[in-house]
């Protein structure tokens, strides 16, 4: 596994921290809880695309392009990376959003990754949802080559076999930091979707020949559907590093039984998990990807999946920004305002 052989421009505030979970863990009763805080990789407040435009713009700018074109959901936190990028590099960026959710709250449409994205100069285009989002950008990219532009199609969620190499390099950061402490990783657990975080963890854990399993809490597909993703995706990337037959079809692993109504849609289970964070270890999770992750994690370890004397990980996969497109799921949990008004 030689990454150095792929174009990459570093982009990130790599390597990110691992950080044990002390209050969440003795909270719960055990495991003994880490997470992997890939909410500090930078680019206009951070998460895991960042990792993966690390590949995709060195790919981008080796093609000549000069308009990167990509899509994804209202609150996507991959297009807001992806027009901060787009930003430091020099490049225009053009950002397709697709109403996955139906919300019309003001909030929801307007605010969190959606104003970044417009505040660092990206235009935003909407779509209802079921759009053949992929033809979306292709026809994209043919109005900004018809204007003389060179435009490069990044798929929604940076999740592609060069994407997933940045998770491949976050796979060898979390062994190298477990070797140096001397944590033994039983398992790594995080949120999946588009697939390219997973399908580059696992290829790099199998690489290794680490050991280590990987669990994807599904955010948006059935599990038959999400592990045929990510198991293709996994073995591509294994190919492209020269790792052919590397992952077995066996330690592809998705649980998907905390979507609740759909893509973006929130739960009770991720509003829990979301309050837990913040109240136990000042930790900002987001609604869509991070906060159902770890509701799954939090309630499988209620279940006594995971042993008591296991290590777990969670790949924080950032995305915070998003939570101020859903304030009105947290109404009933939050404390009361203060009441600061001069009664004298």
């Amino acid at each position: 596994m030689h990454l150095s052989n792929h174009p990459r421009i570093r982009l990130g505030h790599l390597n990110t921290p691992l950080e044990p979970m002390p209050r969440l863990s003795e909270l719960l009763g055990g495991p003994t809880l880490y997470i992997k805080r890939d909410d500090c990789t930078g680019l206009a407040t951070g998460g895991n695309k960042t990792r993966k435009l690390e590949f995709l713009m060195a790919d981008a700018l080796a093609q000549g392009a000069d308009t990167v074109i990509t899509q994804g959901a209202t609150q996507s936190n991959h297009a807001r990376q992806t027009a901060a990028a787009a930003a430091r590099l020099g490049m225009r960026c053009i950002i397709l959003l697709e109403d996955r959710t139906g919300n019309k709250d003001a909030s929801y449409r307007y605010s969190g990754n959606v104003f970044l994205e417009r505040l660092m100069g990206a235009p935003t285009r909407t779509y209802a949802g079921g759009t053949d989002m992929n033809e979306a950008m292709q026809a994209a990219a043919r109005e900004v080559s018809s204007g003389g532009g060179k435009p490069y199609v990044i798929p929604g969620g940076g999740s592609n076999s060069i994407g997933a190499l940045g998770y491949v390099d976050c796979a060898l950061e979390i062994l190298t930091q477990a070797n140096d402490r001397q944590i033994v990783v039983d398992q790594v657990v995080h949120a999946t979707g588009s697939a390219g975080t997973q399908a580059g963890l696992v290829a790099g854990f199998e690489g290794a020949n680490s050991g280590i399993g990987v669990l994807g809490i599904g955010v948006r597909a059935a599990r038959e559907a999400q592990e045929a993703s990510v198991f293709r995706l996994a073995c591509e990337t294994a190919e492209r590093l020269g790792m052919p037959g590397v992952v077995r079809r066996e330690r592809v692993v998705a649980n998907c039984d905390y979507v609740g109504d759909g893509y973006g849609l929130p739960t009770a289970g991720m509003v829990e998990a979301v309050s837990l964070l913040a109240r136990t270890e000042g930790i900002l999770l987001d609604p869509v990807y991070s906060g159902k992750g770890m509701a799954g994690l939090i309630d499988l370890i209620r279940k006594g999946r995971f042993r008591r004397d296991e290590t777990v990980v969670f790949v924080h996969t950032g995305g915070s920004a998003a939570l101020f497109g859903y304030m009105d799921a947290f109404d009933k949990t939050l404390p009361p305002s203060l009441d600061t008004r001069d009664t004298r």
